[in-house]
């Protein structure tokens, strides 16, 4: 016999409680590891998971236990277990010590299928809201964009709502961005008109995507966002925590406007690439414009100033601890946790929440006259918004001004976000709702590039959405998305590839596969699924073949592995794994002693055409219906739970199915070919920049470059000079590459001049 007794003096802290081991003896003893626990009053033990079973005892005190997001009371005498993974915590909400033992072991089966359980975080039992990051209406989006956030939503909620659960997409338009501004100034018009515009435009081809959107915000439209937007600002100030403070900014030398985001430009303080306003998309850090190494504003020759100027500001430094506390809640991605620890070595990061500007909602506080609420500030309510007002059309008590702990919240976003939405946000939610874990679980993707370049619309190299949508390419677009999208690294669409993949993938094996099972089924069993004969033991391992790509498809597609190019990659390996099944099987198709193992055969294949068409309907959900249409059934709602036989008799019409047309002529805008100018322009930078012969130069901007605002200077001489070109230093500081730089000058000269110089070879 082994007696161990708790003992208060010596504990170990452990998950933010503290934590007495059981004598190594009686742990032996016991069978199992097992511990002493005590909460001290107010205290609250970290959330987290395992894959132990553990159950606590609680022995004295009261608190209030929470698992996956559920709340329960406990008490002496209370007693509880966990489930492998599920996340736990405890806080001590009497006055004296929460008093508890721990017992816990291993057990691999008992893990393993809690892993494969698509329920478990109570995914299904508490409502799923799953937002794509809300795009900026100035301009429309462009397969670059579509691939990410949005198509990734997407399929996500359809396959949350195949397996039963209450899942919504949630999106907008984020109307109050500065970036607005700037659009609206280059096409001659007033912001709220411009986010009009390409909100609706937007929206518009989300929809010949296929995406549906169930809560859509255009937050400058709708009437009674402001005032709650300054509500929740209220709930920040009156935290203490965000406050007026002076701090430095950026202005222009020549207007002294106020310069931040899309005003400025500079390299990264940290990694020195070329960075925007605010955020640097090369490392991810955060910036306050100021500390960019030689800032310049696209709007002003010269330099800007440095000035101070009070904003309501958030230390966000004071709260590390919370973030580090909310990454353990949900799916957060390992770059972000590393990017968070990098920012945690900050001794400061002051964040301004409020900009002097006319475009945006100004707070309800009068401390700094002239200014508005940040647009990321903005974008955290909206998504709380966004909730309260599906939840009015719905008939729910979804409040924005009141979270609800029950609340599972999915963001998809593009990495350039990894900041702002895994970190900001969060601390935001804190401040204003301090009883309230936001559960939030982050899929973010990387930057897609056309053919390794970037996207850019000043020479045509852009696919944007509407040129390519349209109900006959949809499913093929989406399908290759799919199997192409940047996740964790970067990832780019070639339009060959693309047509290679339709032609010998899409047509080629699947649809080619299919009408030729169609005319089998037609031929031998008068056009219905016949009966299962006999079974070879090549039947049975391809049934189970069958069952091991629909297990994989699942967890590919569920909330913890959620990962589009594994899906796409499985549903192709189905139809590689049944085309291989039909030419083993061939042979003996037509033998009259087999005639019962070749009805098992097909039978199978259209089982594994059923499993393609229910396991394909979130990717390609057009696709989905036409196939379980010609296969006798109806859309596929529901998640199978295994693979199934068609039932025998049922209509098989698969026999000259069009499901993917071949492209022609690829449907998307032309891309600009070069300039002849750009030679000799590449030419003129390398000698101006001193650079080497052989520097590649024709896909960077100036700035990338290296090239400062004197030597700009001297280039605009040149190019009067040379060419007779006027070109601001405006646009050889912008965004342009060379090569878009050298169609613009090329676009303003005499013919001749342009082929006289187009000779020069760079």
């Amino acid at each position: 016999m082994r007696i161990s007794t708790y003992g208060p003096d010596a504990p170990d802290a452990a998950h933010g409680i503290a934590v007495a081991a059981v004598e190594a003896g009686s742990a032996t003893r016991l069978g199992v590891g097992a511990a002493w626990v005590s909460v001290a009053p107010g205290a609250r033990s970290d959330a987290h998971q395992h894959d132990e079973t553990e159950t606590w005892v609680f022995i004295s005190g009261t608190g209030e236990l929470t698992v996956d997001a559920e709340h329960h009371p406990v008490s002496a005498s209370t007693v509880a277990q966990f489930e492998p993974f599920e996340t736990h915590s405890v806080e001590n909400t009497g006055e004296t010590d929460l008093l508890f033992v721990s017992f816990y072991w291993r057990d691999g089966e008992r893990a393993v299928r809690a892993a494969n359980d698509p329920g478990h975080r109570r995914f299904g039992a508490r409502p799923l809201f799953v937002f794509s990051s809300a795009p900026t209406p100035n301009g429309d989006l462009h397969l670059g964009h579509l691939s990410g956030p949005y198509f990734g939503a997407d399929v996500f909620v359809r396959y949350q709502r195949m397996i039963g659960a209450e899942a919504w997409h949630i999106t907008g338009s984020d109307d109050y961005q500065n970036y607005v501004v700037a659009a609206a100034r280059r096409e001659g018009r007033e912001p709220a008109e411009t986010a009009a515009h390409y909100s609706a435009e937007i929206l518009a081809t989300l929809k010949l995507m296929d995406i549906d959107v169930h809560q859509y915000t255009a937050t400058s439209r709708d009437a009674a966002y402001p005032a709650a937007l300054r509500a929740f600002f209220s709930r920040l100030t009156a935290s203490g925590t965000v406050a007026p403070r002076e701090g430095s900014a950026l202005f222009a030398a020549d207007t002294g406007e106020y310069l931040y985001e899309s005003g400025v430009t500079g390299r990264c303080p940290t990694c020195g690439s070329e960075a925007g306003g605010n955020v640097c998309e090369a490392c991810l850090e955060p910036n306050v414009c100021t500390d960019l190494i030689e800032p310049r504003s696209p709007a002003c020759d010269v330099p800007p100033r440095e000035g101070a100027v009070t904003r309501y500001t958030l230390p966000l430094h004071e709260l590390g601890n919370d973030i580090t506390a909310h990454h353990r809640l949900g799916r957060v991605p390992a770059a972000v946790k590393e990017l968070a620890e990098r920012l945690s070595r900050r001794e400061r990061l002051d964040i301004p929440v409020t900009h002097p500007a006319e475009w945006g909602v100004a707070p309800a506080e009068s401390d700094v006259p002239g200014q508005v609420i940040w647009s990321w500030l903005d974008y955290a309510f909206s998504i709380l918004y966004g909730i309260g007002a599906l939840g009015r059309d719905l008939g729910r008590d979804w409040d924005a001004d009141a979270p609800d702990a029950d609340w599972k919240i999915v963001h998809f976003l593009g990495s350039d976000g990894s900041f702002f939405h895994p970190m900001f946000i969060p601390a935001l939610y804190r401040l204003a709702h301090p009883r309230w874990n936001p559960d939030i679980d982050y899929n973010i993707n990387e930057f897609y590039l056309l053919e390794d370049s970037k996207f850019s619309t000043s020479r045509g190299h852009a696919i944007w959405g509407k040129d390519v949508l349209n109900p006959h390419t949809v499913d093929s677009i989406r399908c290759y998305l799919a199997l192409t999208r940047p996740e964790g690294r970067r990832t780019g669409f070639a339009p060959a590839a693309y047509e290679t993949f339709v032609r010998d993938t899409l047509v080629g094996t699947w649809q080619e596969w299919l009408n030729d099972l169609g005319d089998r089924v037609r031929k031998r069993y008068d056009g219905t699924a016949p009966e299962a004969g006999t079974w070879t033991p090549e039947h049975m391992a391809f049934l189970a073949r069958l069952e091991a790509r629909r297990s994989a498809l699942t967890g590919s597609l569920g909330q913890d592995g959620f990962s589009l190019n594994r899906a796409a990659e499985i549903l192709d390996g189905i139809v590689e794994d049944v085309t291989t099944f039909v030419r083993l099987q061939a042979p003996s198709a037509d033998v009259a002693t087999c005639k019962d193992e070749a009805r098992t055969a097909v039978a199978l294949e259209l089982a594994a055409a059923r499993l393609l068409a229910t396991c394909g309907a979130p990717v390609m959900p057009r696709f989905a219906n036409r196939l379980s249409a010609a296969l006798g059934g109806p859309p596929p709602t529901r998640w199978p739970d295994s693979v199934a036989l068609v039932p025998a008799g049922t209509p098989v019409d698969l026999t000259g199915q069009v499901f993917f047309g071949v492209p022609t002529a690829w449907e998307r805008a032309p891309e600009r070919p070069p300039s002849p100018l750009l030679p000799w322009f590449g030419r003129l930078v390398r000698d101006l920049l001193r650079l080497p012969d052989d520097e590649p130069v024709h896909d960077k901007s100036l700035v990338l470059l290296g090239m400062e605002s004197l030597q700009a200077i001297a280039l605009q001489y040149r190019l009067t000079e040379q060419v007779g070109a006027d070109v601001s230093i405006e646009d050889l500081l912008g965004a342009r590459t060379v090569a878009e730089l050298s169609a613009l000058i090329a676009e303003g000269l005499d013919p001749d001049v342009v082929a006289a110089h187009a000779e020069v070879q760079g």
